[in-house]
């Protein structure tokens, strides 16, 4: 992510400090008992109700898309920044994936339940895939970190979730299947009504 996102996430950390809200190690370091953990999650949840994360509107004072993208672009190799620009105008999905530091503004003033992780930082459908272990063992998983920072695990979910449903919405990249929808309880993955799993089972991302 940019300077801007990234002064984002530690200012929100230090709000959480500021209103003691442990993060996630916090917690671990603490050994809280089940029932202090289940009354930790509901005040988690009061502080960020399901209802407030069901619609975005942009800020009357967002900032310029376009000069977020250049301030970014400030600390690139110059010559390669028109090439970055020329692979976002591909498609809107492919925007997406260059356009994190947009999107991170757009949720700094987002709520929050408190719980601070180790984000991705740009968790997106093209940053996931398989890859071999120290184990030598196949997985499948994030693979892309260098936007890693501390933030709320919010960020990430929604990320994840828009992008399905920016791509679902260009039915060309997948021509054999039908397009994404993302719904109130999850966002399906094309194709996963595969023979043999309930419709739309393994396709639950969020």
């Amino acid at each position: 992510m940019t300077t801007t996102a990234r002064s984002a996430g530690s200012k929100l950390a230090e709000d959480n400090g500021a209103r003691g809200v442990p993060n996630a190690p916090s917690w671990r370091r603490a050994h809280l008992s089940v029932d202090q953990r289940v009354a930790r999650g509901r005040a988690a949840r009061r502080e960020a109700p399901r209802s407030e994360h069901g619609r975005w509107e942009a800020a009357p004072d967002r900032g310029d898309p376009v000069a977020l993208l250049e301030e970014q672009a400030a600390t690139r190799v110059p010559e390669l920044v028109p090439i970055r620009y020329g692979r976002m105008l591909a498609s809107p999905f492919t925007f997406y994936r260059g356009a994190a530091a947009i999107m991170a503004a757009d949720l700094a003033p987002s709520s929050v339940s408190g719980i601070t992780v180790q984000l991705c930082g740009d968790a997106h459908l093209s940053n996931f895939g398989v890859f071999g272990t120290p184990e030598r063992q196949l997985i499948f998983d994030i693979n892309d970190f260098d936007e890693t920072l501390p933030g709320p695990w919010e960020w990430d979910v929604k990320r994840m979730a828009a992008s399905f449903e920016v791509m679902g919405r260009f039915p060309r990249l997948f021509p054999r299947q039908p397009a994404c929808h993302c719904r109130r309880r999850g966002a399906r993955v094309p194709g996963a009504d595969a023979p043999g799993r309930r419709p739309g089972h393994a396709g639950r991302v969020v």
